[in-house]
Formats: C-alpha cells, structure tokens, sequence
C-alpha cells in the first residue's frame, strides 16, 4: 500500500476512466451528455454534501483482480442497494450510453473518514453475477425490486486504508466521491491510464 495515512490509493485494479471534479451536478460527460449525483446514488439528501465533489472512475476489465479494498481509513455508516439493468460498462459502450452508471444496479457505500464522507459506488454491469461486502456477504443481486438501505451508523464497524471491503464476481466499476476542497488528486494521474490496487491517487488536503 504506497504513502502513509494520508494517501488516499487504489481501491481495486483497473484503469482510470475519468477523475476530476464534479461540475453543476453533473457526473460524467460523454458527447455532450451526463447525469446527476442524485441519478447515480438514487438520493437528493445524501448528494448535498457532493454537489462539488472530487470524484473517479475506474473501470475493472475481466482480467483484473475483482476484490476491492479502502482507498483510507474509515468507519461504515450506510449502505444502499439500487435496483437496475446491466448494460456492459466497456468505455466503448460508455460512449452510446452516457448514463449507465446511473441505470445500472449498484451498491453505494458511505463510510466517515478524517475529512468527511466518502462515497464508494459499486456498478453491476453485463455478466457480473454478484457483489459481495465484508459485512452484509451478497448484496447484488437482490430479491428485492426496489431500493434497500442499511444503516450501520451506531456500530464502530472500522476498516483500516487497504483493508478488503468486498468483491465483484467478474468486471465491473467503482466510482470514488470525496467532498469538496478535503483532498488532491496526483498530479501524474492520467486518464485511461492502468492502476492497481493500493497505488496512490491523492493524498488529503
């Protein structure tokens, strides 16, 4: 795991697909179009808080290791499942489908680090069979045709930065959101560039 505590790394392997920050509420844009913090984690309240964020994406291919892990230290506090369909998240398809992260089924998890919340978005896409937490074990897919949400905020349920927190079952993506002005971004990071796990992205502001 590179740096000391206040590096914030990799939570998986994969290739960085955007990173930046968060402009007018719109997440992603591709041709011209994008969609809204609210539309990718199904809550006006919680996006608040990230209307500025700092915010990456980073795409797992098949071949990639699929267990991810915490990016810094942090203390769980919820949990949201969203139902929804899943459509190949390959940067190409990406380019048709601008929104997909926001239609796709996914898993947001909020923990409580030393700046604030921080988000981590697990995205389903085509293939992926599951998605499992340390905590909760399979989450994704789920009985449940609607929004599920666990709250953990009166346990001290705490994982350490490079900690495992759950697995997907093939390809798929993590999105990472950190409030605003609370970290930076390296410098040499790229887009489409590879990153492994517990490679340093940023370090707190």
């Amino acid at each position: 795991i590179t740096g000391d505590k206040k590096t914030i790394v990799s939570p998986s392997d994969g290739k960085i697909s955007q990173f930046g920050v968060v402009n007018k509420d719109q997440m992603i844009n591709a041709k011209g179009k994008g969609f809204t913090l609210e539309q990718l984690i199904a809550n006006n309240k919680d996006a608040a808080q990230f209307r500025s964020a700092n915010f990456a994406v980073l795409y797992l291919a098949p071949s990639d290791y699929h267990r991810i892990h915490m990016p810094i230290r942090g203390r769980l506090i919820s949990m949201r499942y969203v139902p929804g369909r899943l459509f190949s998240v390959n940067p190409k398809i990406i380019k048709h489908i601008p929104d997909v992260f926001a239609k796709n089924e996914r898993v947001i998890i909020t923990f409580d680090t030393v700046f604030g919340a921080m988000m981590m978005v697990l995205v389903g896409a085509m293939i992926v069979g599951s998605v499992e937490t340390m905590w909760e074990g399979v989450v994704m897919p789920n009985k449940q045709n609607s929004i599920v949400d666990w709250n953990y905020g009166g346990q001290e349920i705490v994982f350490e930065r490079g900690m495992e927190i759950g697995r997907f079952k093939l390809g798929s993506t993590v999105i990472l959101l950190f409030p605003e002005k609370t970290m930076q971004w390296n410098k040499t990071l790229q887009q489409n560039a590879v990153i492994k796990m517990g490679q340093g992205l940023g370090v707190i502001s």
